[in-house]
């Protein structure tokens, strides 16, 4: 399989609460981008041939329902041949709405019901438990040590939602998960509905602010020569786990198992059944990992490939104030998920993407690191200059 997987000019459908990375992986599998998303970003315009927004405010899990189909119906309206709809974060907690969206277009990706099983924490749960998966318990009802547990949101995504455990049952749509210790990464997959072929294990952290302590940052997968951050024999039997929840779920496509790992112990937070924040770190080699998804999804995984040669990471660069309107600016080439000028962009919400790449993970957090200074810089210097 290689660039021409899907005939050359066909359409895809995009929906996702940001939907660039979606449409920048589309464009380098010769496909046209179609896409709706929250944030209407000026790359995310520029890369798609037709462009919608959708209401609805970041972070809640789900998009909705008969706006989105509308807007849906609307872009493939003309669009020629039409691959199919592909579907990015925010539709965690809505099998129903995948439903209807299924019902209407080829659904690119996992069906309804794995993605309602796998993000139902209480199915996951029972799901790992009789895999032999290690994974945290999790109760509705009141804990005795709060200290011990989180408040989670079915459904959610980004560490956004999750809290500290608060008094008394867990508030409807959410549950408590018990406290484990351990390094956050996240094994990316391809699935083909009864096995896995693996990625790459990203490394990730989080931005905390006061009301998000564990909102995510960013992600980073090692070069080729690297030593990896953890061993192969554990990479493998947490792919393994993978393997097994796959089979038994159907799941297909572009996937990820959020992890903890601790020295030689692990667990399973969660699993991402989507193309999920990473898309930007691993789309770099010889097949576009969109058509890969395609691919995996309609049951075909690809043959390995090496991975890339560097390093990569991308990491979210979070507003340190509230801007009303974002100034005009020259963006640097490593920022993506560039906000419009003249929109609004609230403090602590997403302002942009950065992107860095290097010889090793070392060279990758310092360059992210230096991106962030110098875009916060060319923002003051514009707010002080205007």
């Amino acid at each position: 399989m290689g660039r021409d997987a899907s005939p050359a000019g066909e359409a895809i459908l995009i929906a996702a609460q940001s939907g660039r990375a979606l449409a920048e992986a589309a464009r380098r599998a010769g496909l046209r981008p179609l896409v709706l998303d929250l944030f209407g970003d000026a790359d995310t315009r520029a890369l798609a041939e037709a462009y919608r927004p959708l209401p609805g405010r970041f972070g809640t899990g789900r998009l909705g329902g008969a706006a989105l189909l509308a807007g849906l119906e609307a872009l493939a309206e003309g669009a020629g041949r039409l691959r199919g709809v592909v579907l990015g974060s925010g539709f965690e907690g809505a099998p129903d709405l995948m439903r209807a969206i299924a019902a209407r277009f080829p659904l690119i990706g996992a069906e309804p019901e794995t993605v309602a099983t796998l993000k139902d924490p209480f199915a996951l749960a029972a799901l790992c438990a009789r895999l032999g998966i290690p994974h945290p318990p999790v109760t509705r009802e009141p804990v005795p040590d709060r200290a011990r547990w989180l408040l989670k949101r079915a459904g959610g995504s980004g560490g956004s939602h999750i809290r500290a455990a608060t008094a008394g049952a867990a508030p409807p749509g959410g549950y408590f998960q018990a406290r484990v210790s351990g390094r956050a990464f996240a094994l990316n997959v391809l699935a083909d509905g009864r096995g896995i072929a693996p990625l790459a294990l990203t490394e990730q952290w989080s931005a905390p602010s006061p009301l998000r302590p564990f909102r995510y940052a960013g992600a980073l997968a090692r070069g080729r020569g690297e030593p990896g951050p953890v061993p192969p024999a554990l990479v493998g039997r947490v792919s393994e786990a993978v393997a097994r929840l796959t089979a038994a779920t159907g799941l297909r496509g572009l996937a990820s198992a959020d992890l903890l790992i601790d020295g030689p112990d692990w667990w399973l937070m969660e699993i991402n059944p989507r193309p999920g924040a990473t898309l930007d770190v691993l789309d770099r080699r010889p097949t576009p990992l969109l058509a890969a998804h395609i691919e995996a999804a309609f049951g075909r995984l690809p043959p390995p490939e090496p991975a890339p040669e560097d390093a990569a990471g991308a990491e979210i660069c979070y507003a340190a104030s509230r801007y009303a309107p974002v100034p005009s600016l020259d963006w640097p080439g490593f920022v993506r998920d560039r906000p419009v000028a003249g929109s609004v962009v609230a403090r602590d919400a997403p302002l942009c993407t950065l992107l860095a790449s290097g010889p090793d993970a070392g060279t990758v957090r310092e360059r992210l690191r230096e991106h962030a200074e110098a875009t916060r810089a060319l923002l003051e210097e514009t707010e002080t200059t205007r």
